[in-house]
């Protein structure tokens, strides 16, 4: 018999730092999740990953309190931001782009950069090749204030 589904939720959770405490516990407990066998198999599946990239995770679980989880890339900002080489500044200590895109200009990225960054998004695009994929990656760039030479 197949388990009935009963509900999603999406969580943006550090690689490899899955723990008990918010916002990941709270989220997971209130739903019947075991929060420590998610934090062990989440870890365990994002050790490959650099440690502290953020990983948009849709979880799925079930009504005998079992779960599944999808974990995608990490988001084009991220790696914007690193390809950038941008500093961590304000109240979170993040690196930031632009207050003003469009007519600040905060960093610069080379088109093998963004091609990088294309190809390791690949998957969770909506492109069917790496130069979509690219398109992609320059608008986001563009929204952030990082110019592509």
């Amino acid at each position: 018999m197949a388990k009935k589904l009963v509900g999603t939720m999406k969580l943006q959770i550090p690689a490899g730092k899955a723990n008990p405490s918010p916002p990941v516990g709270p989220a997971l407990g209130q739903r019947g999740i075991n929060i420590m066998e998610f934090c062990k198999a989440f870890n365990a599946k994002t050790q490959e990953m650099e440690v502290g990239a953020p990983c948009p995770t849709v979880i799925s679980y079930y009504q005998d309190k079992s779960f599944t989880m999808e974990i995608k890339t990490p988001p084009a900002s991220y790696y914007l931001k690193k390809a950038a080489g941008l500093k961590p500044v304000g109240k979170r200590n993040r690196p930031k782009g632009a207050v003003l895109p469009g007519r600040e200009t905060v960093a610069t990225v080379t088109v093998k950069q963004v091609r990088e960054i294309a190809e390791a998004k690949m998957k969770d695009l909506s492109a069917n090749d790496v130069e979509q994929a690219m398109k992609i990656i320059l608008g986001s760039a563009a929204s952030m204030g990082i110019e592509v030479k």
